[in-house]
């Protein structure tokens, strides 16, 4: 088994990738701005701050960074606690992990009160940690995330798996020296060393996880 079990949120443990782009569309127009999917997809996996910047530059909106991270943050919120929608396998890998002992801790850009929203949605202490957005120095694809999830739980990165849908988050949880299996979902993930590319986490067994995120096994590259 993983030392741990390193998990990102937005697309990987809950289909929220929509819901930031709806509200970024949301935020734009109501400014004035233009804004687009090939836009909205070059986000993804930011750091929210990043992300803010990045809508402020192209399309000229009258606001600050966090103005723009507050808005969207609410917007999500108020989704999510409207329908939560959990990605294919999620939920079942989760609790697998959590009768087997398995430490859990979710890596997540967004800031700490969307990911309590999620949370709080799941069993009491379904997740031993949480490392968000708001609370690190760098953001991914930074490795600070990762190491300072291992660090929480007491593990060597390079013991536990990182579950991640974005480029962006994929090559954090690599420079980490954390073992990836990569769930493309809103954007495609290229080759990165030290990861490997599967269709879902439907299926997918906590026992496989570690040899699935080696590439040691026939059905991590089947899947």
């Amino acid at each position: 088994m993983p030392a741990a079990v390193l998990w990102d949120m937005d697309g990987t443990l809950v289909d929220t990738e929509p819901y930031w782009i709806a509200a970024e569309h949301e935020l734009v127009a109501a400014h004035g701005g233009d804004w687009n999917e090939e836009l909205a997809h070059r986000l993804v996996g930011n750091a929210l701050d990043v992300s803010a910047q990045v809508i402020i530059e192209l399309t000229g909106i009258p606001l600050s960074v966090p103005e723009v991270v507050n808005a969207l943050l609410d917007r999500v919120i108020e989704q999510v606690r409207a329908q939560v929608p959990w990605r294919p396998g999620a939920r079942e890998l989760l609790h697998e992990l959590i009768g087997l002992g398995v430490p859990n801790v979710l890596v997540t850009m967004s800031w700490r009160n969307l990911a309590e929203t999620v949370v709080d949605l799941l069993p009491p202490a379904s997740f031993t940690a949480l490392v968000t957005g708001d609370e690190v120095t760098h953001g991914k694809p930074h490795p600070e995330p990762y190491l300072r999830a291992a660090q929480l739980v007491g593990a060597d990165p390079s013991e536990c798996v990182a579950l991640e849908d974005s480029p962006t988050g994929v090559r954090s949880a690599t420079a980490a020296g954390v073992p990836t299996i990569a769930i493309p979902h809103i954007v495609p993930v290229p080759p990165v060393a030290g990861s490997v590319r599967v269709t879902t986490l439907d299926g997918l067994r906590a026992a496989e996880l570690r040899a699935t995120a080696l590439g040691t096994t026939a059905s991590s590259a089947a899947r």
